[in-house]
């Protein structure tokens, strides 16, 4: 992730000899130095000799299963544009987390995952609870990953964890740490080391790339997570509205990085080979910052761009670069590149032509469905939605009515799952709701989940329930997994079982876990619910009842 992220105000600390203080003392400390005080964690048998003495100026975030530590502590970190630390337990609760790791990874999201080891004295006869071969098993989801070779490196293993997470492409890294090693002394203080967060494109491309935009007849961008996360809202929609040019999503956005209800927005990208080519056509040049070229899905054939059509890339990843199968790139953070390419772009000419402004039909039924249609319920949830609301979506079927009723309007107000896995939502609006309290900030957090997305994680809301969260899930019940029935229509894959969600009682499930859950299964149910839910302390659970919706992936 490219964060504009503001290392912690510190001078150098030289490392000194060996003192009477223990591993355990000099890797809080060193934590405390960087402003790492927040941990997400599940604790294990491997991990208590680490989390022994908490110390009070830290907190404890317990999630009671490992993909929702790590999918809160992605959401976070990306609130709070600072690493976020995660404690799982040793090989097992590694496991538990990965599928929720590969989205922090595919985020970008600075995280220093650690996970307890069994005794030193006991690893070569792999006892029980050994993480075998430790550093395998969370790659390739991980910039590094490391078991020190002595209990005195510990707190130097975090510093250079803590460098590594930051330095763009920024994403999660791993240390191992057998439990014995916190009670042995320690070496002394650790050296706290400050790092870039951030690296500049190279000017000469920049003005390269600012000649071909400014030759262009009619250029297309192509604004993607990295804006947002590195802070580029205002660039980009100052570069769009000089270049005049129509502004797309790239497919499957985690976050929003451009307002939609703009004259100059046209919609998300497709997600096919020749739904994109199709979409672009028109355009001599399409500058894409801060997304891959391009998140294909469905194989459906076609070229990667239409014929006379160009691409420019930017993007702080030399990866998602490399693998781009078309365009020219360029590495850098995305809004030193917009601000760069503001400076050096000409304005548009007058005889560019003007776009047709995106528009939704917005047809509700004169007579209300039973159940309730999305657009019937997005609609409700419209009428209600608070401006500063923050959308957490997981609802996969229902996104193009969800971009339809609920446009987002500002940085930092839309985040999902950036692997596409499903389970991340629910833990992710808790990381969400958390990171806002951490940096002084109220909002509602309103996350429009899937039914069957919901049971994934559903163990997170206790964690939302304990600590009083403004979070409002509204459940869309259903009743089968629509965005698989859409993908085997597009297959030409009939007979698929398991698409099917009978027997869940959603509400029931909510309230064991000490939230108040209600069901709203009318336009004036679900607005009268959602206006008590904001004005109440803590998190409710809105199940509405729905029609299955084709998703039109084709």
């Amino acid at each position: 992730m490219c964060v504009p992220h503001k290392p912690p105000a510190i001078g150098p600390v030289k490392a000194a000899a060996m003192s009477t203080q223990t591993v355990h003392h000099a890797t809080y400390d060193l934590l405390r130095r960087l402003e790492l005080t927040t941990f997400f964690g599940n604790p294990g048998s491997t991990e208590q000799t680490f989390l022994r003495n908490f110390p009070d100026d830290f907190t404890y975030v317990l999630a009671l299963q490992e993909a929702s530590v790590v999918a809160m502590a992605d959401a976070f970190a990306q609130v709070t544009g600072k690493p976020a630390l995660v404690n799982v337990h040793t090989a097992a609760g590694l496991g538990n987390a990965m599928g929720s790791l590969v989205a922090a990874y595919d985020a970008k999201t600075p995280l220093i995952v650690t996970a307890g080891q069994q005794h030193r004295d006991m690893v070569l006869l792999e006892p029980y609870l050994a993480n075998r071969d430790e550093t395998m098993l969370p790659r390739p989801w991980v910039k590094w990953a490391y078991q020190p070779a002595r209990a005195e490196d510990v707190p130097a293993a975090f510093m250079r964890a803590y460098a590594i997470a930051l330095q763009p492409p920024a994403g999660p890294v791993f240390l191992s740490i057998p439990l014995d090693d916190w009670a042995k002394p320690a070496l002394g203080t650790a050296l706290v080391r400050q790092v870039s967060h951030r690296v500049a494109p190279d000017p000469h491309r920049l003005q390269a790339f600012a000649e071909r935009i400014n030759a262009s007849r009619n250029p297309a961008l192509v604004l993607g997570p990295e804006v947002d996360r590195a802070g580029g809202w205002e660039a980009g929609l100052a570069l769009a509205e000089r270049l005049r040019a129509a502004v797309y999503h790239p497919p499957l956005a985690d976050r929003i990085s451009f307002p939609e209800d703009h004259p100059l927005f046209q919609g998300p990208l497709p997600l096919t080979m020749a739904g994109i080519s199709t979409r672009l056509a028109g355009h001599d040049l399409v500058v894409v910052i801060g997304a891959p070229v391009f998140r294909y899905y469905p194989f459906i054939d076609g070229p990667y761009l239409p014929e006379g059509t160009e691409l420019l890339q930017v993007t702080c990843d030399p990866d998602t670069a490399a693998c781009a199968a078309v365009g020219d790139s360029l590495l850098g953070d995305a809004t030193l590149a917009l601000e760069g390419l503001l400076d050096r772009v000409s304005a548009a000419p007058a005889d560019r032509r003007s776009l047709t402004r995106l528009s939704w039909p917005r047809e509700l039924p004169a007579t209300p469905s039973n159940p309730l249609t999305p657009p019937e319920a997005y609609a409700a949830l419209a009428d209600v939605r608070p401006a500063d609301a923050v959308i957490v979506n997981e609802s996969t079927s229902t996104m193009v009515q969800q971009l339809e009723w609920l446009p987002t309007l500002r940085s930092g107000a839309f985040f999902a799952t950036a692997s596409g896995g499903i389970g991340w939502g629910v833990p992710g609006a808790v990381g969400v709701a958390l990171g806002d309290r951490a940096r002084g900030v109220h909002r509602t957090v309103l996350a429009t989940i899937g039914d069957g997305s919901f049971q994934y994680s559903v163990q997170a809301i206790w964690t939302a329930a304990q600590h009083k969260l403004p979070i409002v899930f509204v459940v869309f019940r259903n009743g089968e997994y629509s965005i698989l029935k859409s993908f085997a229509k597009l297959e030409e894959a009939p007979g698929v079982p398991g698409l099917d969600l009978p027997g869940l009682n959603i509400v029931s499930v909510a309230k064991g876990f000490g939230l108040r859950a209600v069901h709203a299964n009318t336009a004036l149910e679900i607005r009268d619910q959602v206006k008590f839910a904001i004005e109440a302390e803590g998190p409710t659970v809105i199940v509405v009842e729905t029609q299955p919706q084709d998703a039109h992936l084709g």
